[in-house]
């Protein structure tokens, strides 16, 4: 991989990532991501973010820093902005190439490197504010901006080319190919990474979109010409976009677009059958609607869609007087991820027994949902049991559309 000029000896080195393996052990990634690294070169040199040893990364950025003139073994200072694995992997084996470069990080997330990697020598602790000059006008700054999405994360700023260093920050899946930046990329490929990014952000970043909030404001008075993730694509036409698209996902945990995530799983087509009457209701009231089927679709994608919409149907059967299992996987991980304040419709299903909506109730407790009156039936739904359903359909889409439209900032 060549190394991309972002401005006066900066440039942007990055990895493409093809492979089975789930990102953090749980995300697919079936287009790939990026790990991108970045050079800034004055009378002394930063490597700002590492990798891990992850499908040839090593080599990849390796090949980036040649282009530049650079090598592992002659740069000066490793800025680690976050420690998560995969942006530190590598460090060890970075050490021994250059046992002489400073490292520098937050004071957690110096803790982090002799918890992970055992270094305990050639290590500085950066606080928000202070600044490391590399001569010849490069001038780097450091925020802590704690929480996107650990608690060490801080955000590196380059004064003359203006461009800020978020590592996971402004993220996105999807591998890059020999192209980075957002003016080399067609308008249908900035569709897929719009979707990729929502993905990205509700998988790993949703959790914290209070911190997400604050950080955006504490660089609000910087003038940035260009930002440089360490995943997906470097903004310099419009680095704005994906500032704003990120308070829009931020503001997401509060009240999400006037749509609706249905999110379904069915046995022996009972349920679905009842679903398609809910969806007509919806249909009939004119608000946009997505289907996940679970367990067939991958919870990553639910996420997203779920964490963006303002209304959620859940339907599901009784599955041995409980939450048919899919189902209650999903439901943890929206517990996880803290997807609230939606408005909600449970329908469903059940055989001998039911049991579903105990559980179901109890696993609620706390989410914040405003909940519809749900509907369960016995074996396939009756014509009664059919304009019911209907018409909480329609019920739930006419709450969606009239529900507020706030969308302001989280409480500091």
């Amino acid at each position: 991989m060549k190394a991309h000029l972002i401005a006066d000896n900066v440039y942007c080195l990055h990895a493409d990532i093809q492979t089975a393996d789930l990102f953090e052990g749980i995300w697919p990634i079936p287009q790939g991501v990026s790990l991108n690294s970045y050079l800034v070169k004055g009378e002394k040199t930063a490597l700002i973010d590492l990798i891990r040893d992850w499908e040839g990364a090593p080599n990849q950025i390796e090949l980036g820093l040649a282009s530049a003139g650079a090598r592992f073994d002659n740069v000066d200072y490793l800025i680690l902005n976050h420690l998560e694995p995969d942006h530190t992997g590598w460090l060890k084996e970075f050490r021994e190439q250059n046992p002489r470069a400073e490292i520098i990080a937050t004071a957690k997330g110096i803790s982090l490197v002799k918890a992970f990697y055992k270094i305990d020598t050639g290590l500085r602790v950066v606080k928000d504010g202070d600044i490391l000059d590399l001569g010849c006008g490069k001038v780097l700054t450091f925020f802590e901006t704690p929480n996107i999405h650990w608690p060490e994360t801080m955000i590196t700023w380059e004064s003359r080319s203006r461009t800020l260093f978020p590592c996971d920050a402004f993220g996105s899946f999807g591998a890059l190919g020999d192209r980075v930046f957002d003016d080399e990329f067609t308008p249908e490929e900035h569709v897929f990474f719009e979707k990729e990014s929502l993905r990205y952000y509700a998988n790993i970043v949703s959790s914290f979109s209070v911190f997400v909030e604050r950080a955006i404001k504490k660089l609000a008075e910087l003038d940035i010409a260009c930002v440089a993730p360490s995943h997906g694509i470097v903004w310099r036409r419009d680095p704005k976009k994906i500032i704003d698209r990120y308070l829009k996902y931020a503001s997401y945990s509060r009240e999400g677009e006037k749509e609706i995530a249905i999110i379904w799983g069915s046995m022996y087509g009972n349920t679905k059958a009842g679903l398609d009457a809910v969806v007509r209701g919806i249909e009939k009231e004119g608000v946009p609607y997505s289907l996940h089927r679970v367990p067939d679709e991958n919870v990553s994608y639910v996420l997203a869609d779920a964490y963006k919409s303002t209304g959620m149907v859940i339907a599901m059967p009784t599955y041995e007087y409980a939450v048919f299992p899919p189902m209650a996987y999903v439901l943890d991980i929206f517990r996880r991820k803290h997807i609230s304040n939606k408005i909600a419709l449970r329908i469903g299903s059940w055989g001998w027994v039911g049991g579903a909506k105990k559980e179901y109730d109890a696993i609620l407790t706390g989410f914040k949902w405003d909940n519809l009156e749900s509907l369960e039936w016995t074996g396939y739904p009756t014509e009664a049991e059919f304009t019911v359903l209907e018409e909480r359909g329609r019920a739930l889409a006419r709450a969606v559309s009239q529900s507020g439209s706030g969308n302001q900032p989280a409480e500091p």
